[in-house]
């Protein structure tokens, strides 16, 4: 008689901390469906409200269940568990997923399975092949966070440093809003730089050990755009393409200098980026330039997986179910923390 071979394990993940709604399906680590809902409605309004971002999840969020299940041909019978984000993120569009992920858990009488955004970004990595090898470094960039962190199995992640003030992303987009771009900035301010010279020097903060700050390069870009502006009044208009090029590249600077002081001083030399300013196309250009000077093996994740989606989600519930870690329904959403 033939050995029986395991039941799979489907989960169904839920992404909603910010202002994307993304539900996704996974069957034994891989990913059959992965759909996002972006809100273009904060748009005009330069920057996301929390308000408007919730309700436009409560709206939004059965109509990605089903598209979710459709691209998947699976249907609710066939989950083997929920997984969810439960923080970091805006408390009101976090209750809206955390409130679906329980009920659909308590109407299929599945487990639930909380998973931290942060987290999740990191083990996007483990979505497609090639997977990193333990230890590994992960560069986490994105509007809200940039952290380097030490990845020494799914389940053990130590923050090595972290921004002290604003996050890559977030200069990003201050700054391409002081450029008269729209929000968000960061992916215009990388087409245009695509097209510019970095003839601008602006300064690199000088923070101890991996720690990041990016609040000087905002300060020194408002105080360079006055001064020029005042001599020539057109004067972004005309140099708009240089300008981002120079914003770019320093930035871009900055995150790899600490990169690999981290990769030097602990000998790792596995090594990617996540999140959403990792789609940016200098920082990918940049990790796998170092990667051959350094001799390191890079990551560096497909573009539909570097902004919030349900699949990084999936992954992370995923680890996590194998290792019986389910979460009950008292669970609540967080704001903060790693």
């Amino acid at each position: 008689m033939g050995k029986k071979s395991s039941p799979s394990v489907v989960i169904l993940a839920i992404e909603s901390s910010c202002d994307d709604t993304s539900i996704a399906v996974l069957r034994d680590g891989e990913v059959l469906s992965n759909i996002v809902s972006s809100q273009i409605a904060h748009k005009d309004l330069g920057g996301v409200i929390p308000e408007l971002a919730s309700r436009k999840h409560l709206e939004k969020i059965d109509y990605v269940m089903d598209a979710a299940l459709s691209e998947s041909g699976l249907s609710l019978k066939d989950l083997t568990a929920i997984g969810v984000t439960a923080g970091p993120g805006l408390l009101g569009s976090l209750l809206v997923g955390l409130s679906y992920a329980k009920g659909l858990s308590l109407q299929l009488d599945i487990p639930l399975v909380e998973v931290n955004h942060m987290h999740a970004h990191i083990l996007a990595h483990f979505i497609d092949d090639p997977k990193p090898s333990f230890p590994f470094l992960c560069l986490t960039v994105s509007g809200g966070h940039t952290q380097i962190v030490k990845i020494s199995s799914v389940s053990e992640m130590e923050i090595l440093g972290e921004t002290r003030d604003d996050a890559a992303g977030e200069a990003f987009d201050k700054i391409g809003k002081m450029l008269g771009l729209d929000y968000p900035s960061g992916p215009q301010v990388d087409k245009l730089a695509q097209e510019g010279q970095a003839i601008y020097d602006f300064p690199i903060s000088n923070i101890p050990a991996y720690d990041y700050s990016f609040s000087g390069l905002k300060t020194a870009v408002k105080y360079f755009l006055r001064d020029e502006i005042k001599k020539d009044k057109s004067f972004i208009a005309k140099h708009l393409k240089d300008i981002c090029a120079s914003v770019q590249a320093i930035i871009v600077k900055t995150l790899m200098q600490k990169l690999i002081s981290a990769s030097e001083d602990s000998g790792i030399l596995e090594v990617g980026i996540a999140g959403g300013v990792s789609a940016n196309s200098g920082l990918r250009q940049a990790l796998k330039v170092t990667a051959v000077e350094r001799s390191w093996n890079a990551y560096i994740p497909q573009i539909s997986y570097t902004t919030d989606n349900a699949a990084m989600v999936a992954i992370s519930a995923y680890y996590k179910y194998l290792g019986s870690q389910y979460a009950d329904l008292s669970l609540t959403p967080f704001t903060r923390g790693f």
